[in-house]
């Protein structure tokens, strides 16, 4: 055989990456323990204080009032946030956490832009690893090294809602495979030993074993390592609710009308209408600081501040399907990081379904895109080209299909239009309005943590203190351990599938959602019948998660419109029904909500 020069280099790479590994050669499949908790302990904390959201309004207006001293000066907020997705939210958790006084303002419901929109991977970026060894890259090398760190943060920080997975990789090419193999063991290496389930190689026959569905015509074998999957809507709606318990004024449906400037046309708060109240009359918020941080929608902020602004956004969209489960095991995925135009396809499980994709079109940036049929159809071709030949999927096979639009960042200081910024990107307006955009879910953490640093240092924020997000743990975490849904079996007679989703979706405060269901039989309490999603979900989403329409409950409390978008329109008359009772709908408001839900589902079929 004749190797081609990308061959030679692959396999120069591959040694380099095996030496440098060599201290670290143990390819045990290492287990990663979860915290234990005692089913006998007191696991019912109290429930928390979440403030109804005429309060909520009231402190956003209360902030543009004359103090109590009477003397004529308002109250700002230290910082408002403008953008209720991962970046925004984490943002208000870690200024919240600081002490300092803090606003969040979504124009939409947390969570409804790409954040609810990705792969459900918390990932360290492998495929950025490779290409800081060929390319002999050491700022994608910091992209790993900074990405592997706060994963783990990630998912110590809410560990019902997150999970390991691992991700086989098949390996057509013989001699790809000690390449890969070193690789996946430096992506170790960096992670740290110990800390995460390591990589492995499995022969051809194993990996047919472990992934039964797969095509094994042209395999020689494969390669698994692991990354982080997550619930990323519950992980946003908790990251809104864990700032709002550290004293954050968040609140979704409330859109930004326009920027106001003081005398020295620098920013000093924002004009704002509630999009569901009684009155839509624009009102002024004062703040100290503005924060942009609308992902794919920044540009619309910038220019409320100047018209003139380059863009900072090229948005492409990532199209995903929902499949049924037998296309994956029920513990790992599928990763092909060499389809035959270039682009990865992920084949993963997912809370008993798959989710496959992802497309990368340039497009323009909405509020609600929907899928192209072009693209349901090029994640359904590659996906049968992966499994077996005697399966062949079909567009009724697609159960829900979503599009997320990408904020992919343009440096605005890079000479051509092709040239984007690899990370986040962070800057400040000669008005001092400050702009984050770009990273990814992973690293949401950390680029809070540096825009409120930014923030502090730009704006004079004196009183803040210092980042405490690096071990702060999210609502439903405290108590929450692998075990919990046994007590719950226990404690309120659940089937085992009700009591699983239960403690995955909301971990230690479970209880107080089984306590809010119908009194009833367990099956009747479903609010349907072939998915473990209880009546008093909804209950719990209106009182402590800010949810305001059926589809924000659908969509981002519950993630049922996400696995079965037909399951989730034979539910929109319970939905409507349980939250009527709750927000006090007229008969016209419900027909209102039930007919805007099922269009939006509908759109995801």
């Amino acid at each position: 055989m004749v190797l081609t020069r990308r061959s030679t280099r692959i396999l120069a790479a591959s040694a380099f990456v095996t030496t440098l590994g060599g201290v670290y050669v143990v390819s045990s499949r290492s287990k990663i323990r979860r915290p234990e908790t005692d089913l006998n302990a007191d696991w019912k904390s109290p429930a928390p204080f979440i403030k109804a959201r005429s309060d909520l309004l009231a402190d956003l207006k209360a902030s543009n009032t004359s103090n109590s001293q009477g003397d004529g000066h308002v109250d700002p907020y230290d910082i408002l946030i403008i953008g209720g997705g991962a970046t925004g939210t984490g943002i208000a958790l870690d200024a919240a956490s600081r002490g300092m006084k803090v606003a969040l303002i979504e124009r939409d419901d947390f969570a409804s832009g790409t954040s609810s929109k990705s792969t459900k991977l918390i990932h360290g970026g492998v495929r950025y690893l490779e290409k800081a060894v060929l390319n002999l890259d050491y700022e994608q090398y910091k992209l790993v090294r900074e990405a592997l760190r706060e994963r783990r943060s990630f998912i110590d920080m809410a560990p019902h809602l997150t999970s390991w997975l691992p991700i086989l990789m098949p390996v057509r090419e013989w001699w790809r495979l000690p390449y890969l193999w070193a690789g996946t063991k430096m992506y170790d290496l960096i992670a740290g030993f110990g800390k995460t389930p390591t990589s492995y190689y499995l022969t051809k026959q194993k990996a047919l074993s472990s992934f039964p569905m797969l095509n094994g015509s042209d395999v020689s074998g494969a390669i698994v390592y692991h990354d982080g999957s997550q619930d990323d809507a519950r992980m946003n709606i908790s990251l809104a609710v864990t700032a709002a318990l550290h004293g954050a004024t968040t609140l979704n449906h409330i859109e930004v009308v326009r920027l106001t400037k003081d005398g020295e046309d620098k920013i000093d708060g924002v004009f704002v209408r509630d999009r569901i109240g009684p009155s839509d009359a624009p009102f002024q918020v004062s703040a100290k600081c503005v924060i942009n941080a609308t992902g794919a929608l920044c540009d619309t902020i910038r220019m409320m501040d100047d018209q003139s602004v380059r863009e900072l956004v090229r948005p492409s969209s990532g199209v995903h399907v929902t499949l049924p489960e037998y296309c994956t095991p029920p513990d790992m995925g599928l990763i092909d990081p060499s389809s035959p135009d270039g682009r990865v396809v992920f084949v993963l499980p997912w809370q008993g379904r798959t989710i496959a994709g992802t497309t990368d079109k340039p497009c323009e940036a909405e509020h609600d895109p929907i899928p192209a049929e072009e693209d349901i159809q090029w994640i359904l071709e590659r996906v049968s080209s992966y499994l077996r030949p005697d399966v062949s999927l079909k567009r009724t096979d697609v159960l829900s299909a979503w599009s997320g639009i990408r904020p992919l960042i343009q440096d605005p200081a890079a000479t051509t239009s092709e040239q984007l910024v690899r990370n986040h990107y962070l800057t400040i307006s000669p008005s001092g309005l400050i702009t984050i955009a770009g990273g990814k879910w992973t690293t949401f953490r950390e680029m809070a943590e540096k825009t409120v640093d930014f923030a502090i240092e730009q704006c004079v924020l004196g009183r803040a203190g210092a980042c405490q997000t690096a071990d702060l743990k999210l609502i439903g975490a405290h108590r929450w351990s692998p075990t919990l849904f046994i007590r719950l079996m226990q404690d309120y007679k659940l089937q085992h599938d009700e009591a699983q989703h239960l403690a995955s979706a909301y971990g230690d405060r479970a209880w107080q959602v089984v306590e809010l269901c119908s009194d009833s039989e367990s099956q009747s309490r479903r609010i349907v019948a072939s998915h473990p999603f209880l009546d008093g979900e909804i209950r719990y989403a209106v009182r402590y998660e800010f949810s305001q329409h059926v589809f924000d409950t659908l969509a981002r409390r519950m993630r049922l419109a996400f696995l079965d978008a037909r399951a989730a329109i034979d539910s929109v008359p319970v939905v409507v029904k349980v939250m009527a009772e709750e927000l006090g709908w007229s008969s016209e408001t419900q027909k209102k909500e039930s007919q805007i839900a099922i269009s939006n589902l509908k759109s995801m079929l």
